[in-house]
């Protein structure tokens, strides 16, 4: 049986995808969800796509979205004159 993400978010070459997991416990099986997130792109003078990939837990993306917010912040509105473009 192949795994499967069970719903998958894109934006141009960053993907996000949520996936059911499953572990044992004393209590039975439980399930549990858990995300990653990846980044595809072709190296210079390369043809093949190549992929990028964090897997994340629920209590990981909280943590995540305070940094990417962060590091926004820095990028798009600091006033600092060093590079203004890409």
């Amino acid at each position: 049986m192949v795994n499967r993400p069970i719903k998958k978010f894109r934006a141009a070459n960053i993907e996000g995808a949520v996936w059911l997991n499953s572990k044992e416990s004393e209590n039975g099986i439980i399930g549990f969800k858990t995300v990653t997130i990846s980044r595809s792109f072709k190296k210079k003078d390369d043809d093949t796509w190549r992929s990028e990939v964090i897997n994340l837990r629920k209590s990981d993306l909280i943590k995540l979205q305070v940094v990417l917010n962060k590091l926004s912040n820095e990028l798009f509105l600091s006033e600092d004159s060093y590079n203004k473009g890409d």
